[in-house]
Protein backbone atom coordinates (compact mmCIF):
# COMPACT_ATOMS: atom_id res chain seq x y z
CA UNK A 1 0.00 0.00 0.00
CA UNK A 2 2.95 2.59 0.64
CA UNK A 3 4.26 1.69 -2.63
CA UNK A 4 1.43 1.93 -4.46
CA UNK A 5 0.65 5.34 -2.79
CA UNK A 6 3.94 6.46 -3.46
CA UNK A 7 6.13 6.39 -0.77
CA UNK A 8 9.54 6.42 0.08
CA UNK A 9 11.16 3.38 1.46
CA UNK A 10 12.38 4.94 4.53
CA UNK A 11 9.01 6.30 4.97
CA UNK A 12 7.52 2.91 5.22
CA UNK A 13 9.65 1.82 6.67
CA UNK A 14 9.29 4.37 10.07
CA UNK A 15 6.05 3.37 9.61
CA UNK A 16 5.93 -0.45 9.82
CA UNK A 17 8.66 0.05 12.11
CA UNK A 18 11.32 -1.78 10.66
CA UNK A 19 14.80 -0.83 8.69
CA UNK A 20 14.90 0.36 5.85
CA UNK A 21 17.45 -2.17 4.72
CA UNK A 22 14.34 -5.04 5.54
CA UNK A 23 12.24 -3.20 3.49
CA UNK A 24 14.26 -2.78 0.49
CA UNK A 25 15.42 -6.42 0.68
CA UNK A 26 11.62 -7.61 0.81
CA UNK A 27 11.35 -5.73 -2.62
CA UNK A 28 14.38 -6.86 -4.50
CA UNK A 29 13.60 -9.99 -3.53
CA UNK A 30 9.99 -10.38 -4.36
CA UNK A 31 8.74 -8.15 -7.06
CA UNK A 32 9.54 -10.78 -9.69
CA UNK A 33 10.91 -10.43 -12.80
CA UNK A 34 8.65 -7.25 -13.70
CA UNK A 35 8.63 -4.81 -11.51
CA UNK A 36 6.22 -2.93 -9.18
CA UNK A 37 6.21 -4.85 -6.33
CA UNK A 38 2.55 -6.58 -5.61
CA UNK A 39 1.69 -8.10 -2.60
CA UNK A 40 0.11 -11.21 -4.84
CA UNK A 41 3.45 -11.95 -6.54
CA UNK A 42 5.54 -11.81 -3.11
CA UNK A 43 3.13 -14.51 -1.38
CA UNK A 44 3.68 -16.77 -4.29
CA UNK A 45 7.07 -16.36 -4.87
CA UNK A 46 8.33 -16.69 -1.07
CA UNK A 47 5.78 -19.91 -0.92
CA UNK A 48 7.98 -21.33 -3.57
CA UNK A 49 10.82 -20.70 -2.41
CA UNK A 50 9.57 -21.92 1.11
CA UNK A 51 8.69 -24.94 -0.56
CA UNK A 52 12.01 -26.13 -2.72
CA UNK A 53 13.92 -25.44 0.76
CA UNK A 54 12.10 -27.90 3.08
CA UNK A 55 11.88 -30.53 0.32
CA UNK A 56 13.66 -33.73 1.66
CA UNK A 57 16.93 -34.30 -1.28
CA UNK A 58 15.46 -37.62 -2.36
CA UNK A 59 12.06 -35.60 -3.39
CA UNK A 60 13.50 -33.47 -5.49
CA UNK A 61 13.47 -34.09 -9.35
CA UNK A 62 17.66 -33.52 -9.73
CA UNK A 63 18.29 -36.73 -7.60
CA UNK A 64 15.89 -38.90 -9.26
CA UNK A 65 19.03 -41.52 -9.81
CA UNK A 66 20.28 -41.22 -5.94
CA UNK A 67 16.86 -42.39 -4.93
CA UNK A 68 16.67 -44.69 -7.36
CA UNK A 69 19.97 -46.40 -5.89
CA UNK A 70 18.80 -46.01 -2.50
CA UNK A 71 15.61 -47.57 -2.81
CA UNK A 72 17.04 -50.33 -4.96
CA UNK A 73 19.58 -51.17 -1.95
CA UNK A 74 16.78 -50.85 0.71
CA UNK A 75 14.43 -53.26 -0.62
CA UNK A 76 16.84 -55.50 -2.92
CA UNK A 77 19.87 -55.83 -0.32
CA UNK A 78 18.07 -55.00 2.69
CA UNK A 79 21.40 -51.83 3.40
CA UNK A 80 20.77 -49.91 6.03
CA UNK A 81 21.05 -45.92 5.29
CA UNK A 82 24.17 -46.02 6.74
CA UNK A 83 25.46 -48.92 5.15
CA UNK A 84 23.98 -46.92 1.73
CA UNK A 85 25.33 -43.33 2.84
CA UNK A 86 28.93 -44.97 3.27
CA UNK A 87 28.79 -46.55 -0.15
CA UNK A 88 28.37 -43.36 -1.63
CA UNK A 89 31.15 -41.81 -0.13
CA UNK A 90 33.72 -44.51 -0.32
CA UNK A 91 33.14 -46.21 -3.20
CA UNK A 92 30.82 -44.24 -5.15
CA UNK A 93 28.66 -46.66 -7.74
CA UNK A 94 27.56 -44.72 -11.63
CA UNK A 95 24.49 -45.66 -11.09
CA UNK A 96 24.16 -43.06 -8.38
CA UNK A 97 25.52 -40.34 -10.75
CA UNK A 98 28.54 -39.00 -8.36
CA UNK A 99 25.73 -38.06 -5.90
CA UNK A 100 26.27 -38.61 -2.22
CA UNK A 101 23.51 -38.24 1.44
CA UNK A 102 23.96 -39.01 4.54
CA UNK A 103 22.31 -41.79 6.65
CA UNK A 104 20.19 -39.06 8.17
CA UNK A 105 19.09 -37.21 5.42
CA UNK A 106 17.64 -40.71 4.47
CA UNK A 107 15.59 -41.45 7.88
CA UNK A 108 14.10 -38.37 7.84
CA UNK A 109 13.19 -39.31 3.68
CA UNK A 110 11.94 -42.65 5.21
CA UNK A 111 10.00 -41.52 8.19
CA UNK A 112 9.47 -37.89 7.45
CA UNK A 113 9.01 -37.40 3.31
CA UNK A 114 7.67 -39.30 0.28
CA UNK A 115 9.63 -42.25 1.45
CA UNK A 116 7.04 -42.30 4.12
CA UNK A 117 4.24 -43.90 1.18
CA UNK A 118 7.06 -46.18 -0.27
CA UNK A 119 7.30 -48.22 2.47
CA UNK A 120 10.55 -48.47 3.29
CA UNK A 121 10.72 -49.04 6.70
CA UNK A 122 10.26 -52.82 6.68
CA UNK A 123 13.88 -52.89 5.03
CA UNK A 124 15.18 -51.26 8.10
CA UNK A 125 16.74 -53.37 10.88
CA UNK A 126 13.90 -52.84 13.65
CA UNK A 127 11.35 -52.88 10.79
CA UNK A 128 9.48 -50.01 12.84
CA UNK A 129 7.21 -47.66 11.42
CA UNK A 130 8.22 -45.11 13.72
CA UNK A 131 11.93 -44.24 15.16
CA UNK A 132 12.42 -44.72 18.71
CA UNK A 133 15.13 -45.24 20.96
CA UNK A 134 17.09 -48.51 22.15
CA UNK A 135 16.23 -49.90 25.33
CA UNK A 136 17.38 -53.17 26.95
CA UNK A 137 16.40 -56.21 28.56
CA UNK A 138 16.68 -58.24 31.48
CA UNK A 139 17.28 -62.07 31.67
CA UNK A 140 17.56 -64.28 33.98
CA UNK A 141 20.86 -65.42 35.65
CA UNK A 142 22.30 -68.50 37.51
CA UNK A 143 25.44 -69.41 39.24
CA UNK A 144 28.60 -70.25 36.63
CA UNK A 145 31.24 -72.71 37.35
CA UNK A 146 34.99 -71.44 36.82
CA UNK A 147 33.06 -68.38 35.91
CA UNK A 148 36.46 -65.45 34.67
CA UNK A 149 34.92 -61.72 35.38
CA UNK A 150 34.60 -59.95 31.70
CA UNK A 151 36.70 -57.27 33.63
CA UNK A 152 40.08 -59.50 33.62
CA UNK A 153 39.69 -59.56 30.15
CA UNK A 154 42.88 -58.71 28.60
CA UNK A 155 43.17 -55.23 26.64
CA UNK A 156 44.32 -56.42 23.30
CA UNK A 157 40.62 -58.30 23.31
CA UNK A 158 38.72 -55.53 24.72
CA UNK A 159 40.24 -52.95 21.71
CA UNK A 160 40.31 -55.48 19.01
CA UNK A 161 43.59 -55.75 18.83
CA UNK A 162 43.57 -58.96 16.81
CA UNK A 163 40.98 -62.19 15.64
CA UNK A 164 39.39 -64.43 17.31
CA UNK A 165 37.46 -63.27 19.79
CA UNK A 166 33.75 -64.12 20.17
CA UNK A 167 30.57 -63.22 22.04
CA UNK A 168 27.82 -65.62 22.23
CA UNK A 169 23.78 -65.39 22.86
CA UNK A 170 20.36 -66.77 22.48
CA UNK A 171 17.85 -65.09 20.05
CA UNK A 172 14.39 -66.30 21.25
CA UNK A 173 11.53 -67.09 19.26
CA UNK A 174 7.90 -67.12 20.17
CA UNK A 175 7.01 -68.30 24.26
CA UNK A 176 5.14 -71.23 22.52
CA UNK A 177 8.06 -72.57 20.74
CA UNK A 178 11.27 -74.00 22.37
CA UNK A 179 13.44 -73.85 19.82
CA UNK A 180 15.93 -70.72 19.75
CA UNK A 181 18.56 -69.50 18.09
CA UNK A 182 22.28 -69.72 19.26
CA UNK A 183 24.26 -66.77 17.84
CA UNK A 184 28.08 -66.00 17.75
CA UNK A 185 29.76 -63.07 16.66
CA UNK A 186 33.36 -62.05 15.89
CA UNK A 187 34.32 -59.29 17.76
CA UNK A 188 36.98 -57.50 15.06
CA UNK A 189 35.52 -58.96 11.65
CA UNK A 190 32.18 -58.75 12.85
CA UNK A 191 31.30 -62.02 11.53
CA UNK A 192 28.54 -63.71 12.26
CA UNK A 193 27.68 -67.67 13.19
CA UNK A 194 23.93 -68.80 13.46
CA UNK A 195 22.83 -72.25 14.95
CA UNK A 196 19.01 -73.43 15.38
CA UNK A 197 19.00 -74.91 19.28
CA UNK A 198 15.97 -77.02 20.28
CA UNK A 199 15.79 -75.62 23.74
CA UNK A 200 17.76 -72.95 25.93
CA UNK A 201 19.80 -75.86 27.56
CA UNK A 202 23.78 -75.62 28.16
CA UNK A 203 24.47 -78.58 26.47
CA UNK A 204 22.27 -77.62 23.10
CA UNK A 205 24.34 -74.40 23.42
CA UNK A 206 27.81 -75.91 23.68
CA UNK A 207 27.02 -77.89 20.77
CA UNK A 208 25.75 -75.07 18.52
CA UNK A 209 29.06 -73.28 19.49
CA UNK A 210 31.24 -76.28 18.60
CA UNK A 211 29.43 -75.97 15.02
CA UNK A 212 30.67 -73.02 14.91
CA UNK A 213 34.45 -73.94 15.78
CA UNK A 214 33.85 -76.33 13.31
CA UNK A 215 33.08 -73.81 10.61
CA UNK A 216 36.35 -71.92 11.11
CA UNK A 217 40.39 -73.38 11.03
CA UNK A 218 40.32 -73.44 15.06
CA UNK A 219 43.06 -70.99 15.62
CA UNK A 220 40.05 -68.35 14.79
CA UNK A 221 38.66 -69.33 18.22
CA UNK A 222 40.83 -67.72 21.08
CA UNK A 223 38.32 -66.45 23.65
CA UNK A 224 34.54 -66.61 23.77
CA UNK A 225 32.74 -64.08 26.03
CA UNK A 226 29.01 -65.36 27.36
CA UNK A 227 26.25 -63.72 29.50
CA UNK A 228 25.57 -65.52 32.82
CA UNK A 229 22.28 -67.21 31.12
CA UNK A 230 21.78 -71.06 31.66
CA UNK A 231 23.20 -71.54 28.41
CA UNK A 232 26.85 -71.27 29.29
CA UNK A 233 27.51 -73.29 32.36
CA UNK A 234 29.15 -75.82 30.63
CA UNK A 235 31.81 -73.73 28.85
CA UNK A 236 34.91 -75.32 30.55
CA UNK A 237 34.05 -77.76 28.32
CA UNK A 238 34.79 -75.55 25.43
CA UNK A 239 38.11 -74.41 27.51
CA UNK A 240 39.40 -77.82 27.86
CA UNK A 241 38.79 -79.64 24.24
CA UNK A 242 39.58 -76.43 22.42
CA UNK A 243 41.89 -74.03 24.71
CA UNK A 244 39.00 -71.71 24.56
CA UNK A 245 39.27 -68.74 27.35
CA UNK A 246 36.05 -67.90 28.03
CA UNK A 247 34.71 -64.67 30.27
CA UNK A 248 31.52 -63.60 31.72
CA UNK A 249 29.35 -60.07 31.75
CA UNK A 250 28.73 -58.58 35.06
CA UNK A 251 24.91 -59.80 36.00
CA UNK A 252 22.58 -57.50 34.17
CA UNK A 253 24.77 -56.32 31.89
CA UNK A 254 24.50 -57.36 28.36
CA UNK A 255 25.30 -54.50 26.89
CA UNK A 256 29.21 -55.50 28.00
CA UNK A 257 28.70 -57.55 25.16
CA UNK A 258 27.28 -55.16 22.62
CA UNK A 259 28.56 -56.79 19.39
CA UNK A 260 26.30 -59.93 19.42
CA UNK A 261 23.51 -57.62 21.00
CA UNK A 262 23.68 -55.55 18.17
CA UNK A 263 23.66 -58.44 15.65
CA UNK A 264 20.57 -59.71 17.27
CA UNK A 265 18.64 -56.70 16.24
CA UNK A 266 20.12 -56.94 12.86
CA UNK A 267 18.72 -60.88 12.54
CA UNK A 268 15.37 -59.53 13.99
CA UNK A 269 14.48 -58.02 10.47
CA UNK A 270 14.50 -61.22 9.29
CA UNK A 271 13.34 -63.21 12.64
CA UNK A 272 11.24 -60.70 14.34
CA UNK A 273 9.82 -60.96 17.45
CA UNK A 274 7.16 -63.93 17.70
CA UNK A 275 8.68 -65.89 14.80
CA UNK A 276 7.99 -69.46 15.30
CA UNK A 277 11.82 -70.92 14.96
CA UNK A 278 10.68 -74.39 14.40
CA UNK A 279 9.79 -73.98 11.04
CA UNK A 280 13.38 -72.90 9.93
CA UNK A 281 15.11 -75.01 7.98
CA UNK A 282 18.82 -75.22 8.49
CA UNK A 283 19.04 -73.46 4.69
CA UNK A 284 16.95 -70.78 5.83
CA UNK A 285 19.25 -69.85 9.07
CA UNK A 286 22.41 -70.26 7.00
CA UNK A 287 20.43 -67.45 4.24
CA UNK A 288 20.36 -65.21 6.68
CA UNK A 289 23.41 -65.52 7.87
CA UNK A 290 25.26 -64.89 5.00
CA UNK A 291 23.31 -61.84 3.70
CA UNK A 292 24.41 -60.18 6.97
CA UNK A 293 27.47 -61.16 6.68
CA UNK A 294 27.64 -60.03 3.12
CA UNK A 295 26.76 -56.35 4.07
CA UNK A 296 29.80 -53.77 4.23
CA UNK A 297 30.18 -52.53 7.32
CA UNK A 298 31.32 -48.66 8.22
CA UNK A 299 34.00 -50.00 10.58
CA UNK A 300 35.46 -52.26 8.14
CA UNK A 301 35.67 -49.20 5.80
CA UNK A 302 33.00 -50.36 4.37
CA UNK A 303 34.49 -54.47 3.15
CA UNK A 304 32.19 -56.95 4.31
CA UNK A 305 32.77 -59.41 7.48
CA UNK A 306 33.10 -62.30 4.95
CA UNK A 307 35.97 -60.05 3.00
CA UNK A 308 37.62 -58.99 6.22
CA UNK A 309 37.71 -62.79 7.42
CA UNK A 310 38.72 -64.30 3.79
CA UNK A 311 41.67 -61.92 3.69
CA UNK A 312 43.01 -63.25 7.30
CA UNK A 313 42.70 -66.81 5.62
CA UNK A 314 44.78 -65.96 3.03
CA UNK A 315 47.73 -64.51 5.13
CA UNK A 316 47.57 -67.56 7.47
CA UNK A 317 47.16 -69.82 4.58
CA UNK A 318 43.68 -71.03 5.64
CA UNK A 319 40.19 -71.34 4.14
CA UNK A 320 36.43 -70.36 4.96
CA UNK A 321 33.91 -73.89 5.14
CA UNK A 322 30.07 -72.46 4.78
Amino acid sequence: MGLRTGKKVRAIARSLRRDHRVIQREINRNKGNHSPYTAIVAQRICEERQEGKNRKKLEKSENADLKKYVIDQMRKEDWSPEQIAGILKEQPPPEANCKTISHESIYQYIYEGEGRYEYLYPHLRKGRSKRQRKCGRKSDKVAIPSRISIHERPQKINKKKEYGHWESDTLESERKCKENMSVQYERKAQLLRMNKVKDKTARETEEAIRKSIDSLPENLFKSMTFDNGKESATHTKLRKDYNLKTYHCDPYASWQKGGVENINGLIRQYLPKHTNFSKLTDKDVYTIQEKLNNRPRKSLNYLTPNQVIAQVMDNEGGAIEP
